[in-house]
């Protein structure tokens, strides 16, 4: 049998990071090592993971952002958890070809719901009839969640996300990864630690409370990385990409529309949404990246010269410059933006706060049609929110319908972002991490498609020829 390995995904963690704040990280990487992990674009979660899993490209995996607009439906999807919409073979795949009974727990990593492995948790609300979110997830096997509610508590899913989300959640999934371990001794273990992804982007990477809060995450993944070493595992701790300062939101899509080039419905209540499949162009934002969509190939020299003349876009990136860097999958965009240092892209199409969309003032991540770290704050110009929010959740108590619109709308409240490639000679401070327990598979640098291969490596050792 392989020796068992733990792998905790430490969203954020740069290689700068490590030290003092966290000695637990310091610890690993001073028995085993620590290198610079290049990434991939866009450097966003989903894009991340699917690359350190499958070894491959988004042009070949398809991950090409969190989100993106299939065509065909004229519709734009976010955050979408089957993964069968990765392609490529997975490191548990091919661990299983090698070893008979290799077994593989995945933990809160994106992509989780019917992936082939043997135990999986992932958050998943119930959505009631009646428009109510109850909250909840989604396991395999199915009683595995029931049997981590029963000893930790429903996943505290308002502290993974939104203007409530610090350390319980991460704790909580520190928990179930511990005991996991405990009851199932997997031969791989994959857990998503998340919480340094709040206030770096609400924050920004210099503010001293972030020391804070990597003495949390490190507190947490020390507790995690004890009991495998107990158990005799390796450990690797890595992340999918560093978090930069921002003060410059853009808004392409007010571009596109006050261009003539993008297309809103007037709902019936008054507010407008964006018709995706009825406009010319439009952006699906991704923090610093966003696909852009143009229906019509005769219009595509026009919105490359309008992107590249908007300030704090940085480059504009044609099916030639996809190629280049991996990105050239069917279900990118026509152009792909990339902003400027210090911007970040919001998904915003109105033009009259007073026509927002009725999603745009709540935490919504799979109905908005891009990204939104506001939903990370409590809107500032709200008078009384603590009452606010209190009288919302009383109306979720008592089982009524009830509308959470505490979210602003000013994107200049974010500090932090990412997506963009490191600076080059900025690694450290901009780019993610790898630590390695074993000094085994020491390197000076590794590539985020070297991930998966490297893994094997350090269970199966080195392959031949």
């Amino acid at each position: 049998m392989t020796r068992p390995l733990v792998v905790l995904d430490i969203v954020g963690l740069t290689p700068a990071m490590i030290g003092q704040h966290t000695p637990n990280l310091a610890r690993l990487a001073g028995q085993g090592f620590a290198c610079p992990l290049g990434t991939v674009l866009p450097a966003v979660t989903c894009s991340a993971q699917s690359t350190m899993l499958t070894g491959l490209l988004p042009r070949d995996h398809g991950a090409v952002a969190n989100g993106w607009y299939e065509r065909d439906l004229s519709e734009i999807h976010f955050w979408k958890q089957s993964n069968r919409l990765v392609g490529g073979e997975r490191i548990y795949q091919a661990a299983g070809r090698r070893e008979t009974g290799y077994t593989t727990a995945k933990l809160f990593w994106w992509y989780n719901m019917y992936a082939p492995v043997d135990w999986s948790v992932t958050p998943r609300p119930s959505y009631p009839a009646d428009g109510r979110k109850v909250l909840d997830s989604y396991s395999q096997p199915a009683e595995l969640k029931d049997r981590l509610q029963a000893e930790l508590g429903v996943f505290p899913l308002m502290k993974f996300w939104g203007p409530t989300a610090d350390i319980a959640s991460t704790r909580w999934i520190a928990d179930a990864t511990i005991r996991i371990l405990d009851w199932h001794r997997p031969s791989l273990t994959l857990a998503y630690l998340p919480h340094l992804d709040y206030n770096l982007q609400r924050l920004g990477p210099d503010d001293p409370a972030i020391t804070s809060d990597l003495a949390e995450v490190d507190a947490e993944a020390g507790r995690v990385i004890d009991v495998a070493e107990e158990l005799g595992a390796d450990v690797v701790v890595l992340s999918e990409y560093g978090i930069t300062a921002v003060d410059r939101p853009v808004a392409l899509n007010r571009v596109f529309r006050e261009a003539g080039l993008l297309s809103v419905r007037r709902e019936p209540l008054g507010w407008e949404s964006l018709d995706a499949g009825g406009s010319r162009a439009f952006a699906v934002a991704d923090h610093q990246v966003a696909h852009v969509y143009v229906n019509d190939p005769d219009d595509l020299p026009r919105v490359q010269e309008l992107l590249e003349a908007t300030e704090g876009v940085d480059r504009v990136l044609d099916r030639a410059a996809q190629s280049e860097v991996g990105l050239d999958h069917r279900r990118s965009g026509e152009l792909v933006a990339v902003a400027d240092p210090g911007a970040w892209f919001t998904y915003y199409f109105w033009l009259d706060d007073n026509l927002a969309p009725d999603y745009a003032r709540t935490v919504d991540i799979h109905r908005k049609p891009g990204y939104d770290p506001v939903e990370l704050f409590i809107d500032p110009d709200l008078t009384w929110p603590v009452a606010r929010v209190a009288g919302r959740l009383l109306k979720k108590k008592l089982g009524m319908r009830y509308y959470m619109d505490v979210i602003g709308l000013d994107g200049s409240i974010v500090k932090g972002s990412h997506g963009r490639l490191p600076t080059p000679g900025r690694e450290a401070d901009e780019g993610p991490v790898l630590i390695g327990s074993s000094t085994a598979i020491a390197r000076d640098r590794v590539e985020m498609t070297e991930v998966k291969d490297l893994l094997l490596e350090l269970q199966f050792g080195p392959a031949s020829g």
